[in-house]
């Protein structure tokens, strides 16, 4: 079956049925054909580009493909894994977008033909497009330590996709006897969140605190230093004095290996067997961008940061964690920013045919210490050659804010997440 762009609305129409399973029939019915968009990948940056493009004129027709029914996030899944927090309030489904007159398709995306402007589907489905958005996040790099693939990461979980290898970790802990030490491996950048380990580190400290008050936290860094670290150390320090070790790259602190049978962490200068180990792996694009051609040798994928154009094929527009965004972290605020912004730029090359400056593309990443205990950090990002450049606006937390400031920003965090899944998925 062909799905084109020529094709109407009546030759595919039909009503949104409750169901699942009839997610791939159109939301909504349109007399007039325009454009038609086919984003791929359903998280923050995915779903916020398909509704803003169905929001931003009635000629589009916007497809959005993913493979998951259910999309469970990142942000806060940390607080699962200590305990504070239930699976089910991180998962999202679409329901939602396809009101808005999104059709969405449950299905995986299994090849590109950039030439032809078309994408296969699973189920043999092809789609026409004129314009492609690939927003597929991250895939972990099962080759860059030696003997960690996917069947190692059922006994030594990364949790870096939330889902179930989040419960597995959560479930090790609450395993773990007293006196035990959970080690957290945690890659170079560019990597997915930079804080986020860190944050991991604390939360696990604080369920351990006080349900294993003997227990550590061991955390092998392959970098000297991380987004935030003097926050971060000050609160382990306030929080949890002595739960906390962290080796850094320059004393042997980069992970190079396990050895999933005995559970052992192999480092430059040493190996470790921890009770529980969290190892968290290089990343890299999702696979459907390098199967489109998008990926360079990095592993990410080179844009246009002006118009989030692929700098390898043509027609093809990159969004999210799967970028090689220099200075733009790998968030999900930054995400759903870039998402907005991306089909600004579609809307105005397809229909409005004008052109305007480059955006300014603004996020900020909570990080949670404790329940009661948070800090945040704000940028405002812009265009500067192919990459993105901070500029000015950015804001940190302070260092040596009062607990009051602390409790207010975990409240912010809250707040900020509530607003940020709805804005996403409604």
């Amino acid at each position: 079956m062909t799905t084109s762009r020529r094709r109407t609305r009546r030759e595919v129409g039909g009503l949104i049925a409750a169901g699942v399973a009839m997610m791939g029939a159109p939301a909504v019915l349109r007399a007039k054909m325009g454009a038609f968009v086919v984003v791929i990948g359903g998280g923050f940056a995915g779903t916020s580009c398909a509704r803003a493009l169905c929001k931003s004129d009635e000629r589009f027709d916007v497809v959005l493909v993913e493979s998951s029914k259910t999309f469970t996030s990142c942000p806060q899944s940390n607080e699962v894994i200590a305990g504070l927090r239930d699976i089910g309030a991180q998962q999202f489904g679409y329901d939602r977008i396809a009101a808005d007159g999104v059709r969405v398709m449950l299905q995986a995306a299994t090849a590109i033909d950039a030439a032809g402007h078309k994408v296969k589907l699973a189920d043999g489905t092809t789609l026409d497009y004129d314009r492609l958005v690939l927003a597929p996040g991250i895939d972990l790099d099962f080759t860059a330590l030696q003997g960690y693939d996917e069947a190692a990461s059922a006994v030594m979980p990364h949790a870096y996709k939330a889902g179930e290898q989040t419960l597995l970790l959560r479930k090790q802990i609450e395993a773990m006897p007293d006196g035990g030490t959970v080690a957290i491996a945690v890659p170079a950048n560019p990597s997915r969140c930079p804080p986020a380990p860190y944050e991991r580190a604390s939360l696990i400290a604080h369920y351990l605190k006080a349900r294993k008050p003997k227990s550590k936290v061991l955390i092998l860094d392959a970098k000297d230093s991380f987004s935030q670290q003097k926050l971060f150390e000050q609160a382990w320090q306030q929080l949890y004095p002595g739960m906390i070790e962290r080796i850094p790259l320059s004393q042997g602190g980069r992970v190079t290996g396990v050895d999933a049978a005995t559970r052992t962490v192999v480092t430059e200068f040493g190996n470790y067997t921890p009770d529980v180990a969290n190892i968290i792996p290089p990343q890299k694009a999702g696979r459907i961008a390098a199967l489109a051609g998008t990926v360079d040798r990095t592993g990410w994928c080179p844009i246009d940061a002006a118009t989030f154009a692929s700098k390898l094929v043509p027609d093809v527009h990159i969004i999210g964690d799967a970028c090689l965004g220099g200075g733009i972290p790998k968030s999900a605020g930054a995400a759903q920013a870039q998402g907005r912004a991306c089909a600004a730029v579609i809307a105005r090359d397809l229909i409005a045919r004008r052109i305007e400056p480059p955006p300014l593309l603004t996020g900020i990443c909570y990080s949670l210490v404790a329940p009661d205990y948070a800090f945040s950090l704000s940028g405002v990002y812009q265009p500067k050659g192919d990459l993105f450049a901070e500029a000015e606006g950015g804001k940190a937390s302070p260092v040596d804010a009062p607990r009051t400031t602390r409790a207010a920003e975990a409240d912010a965090a809250t707040a900020w997440f509530k607003a940020l899944t709805h804005d996403a998925f409604g």
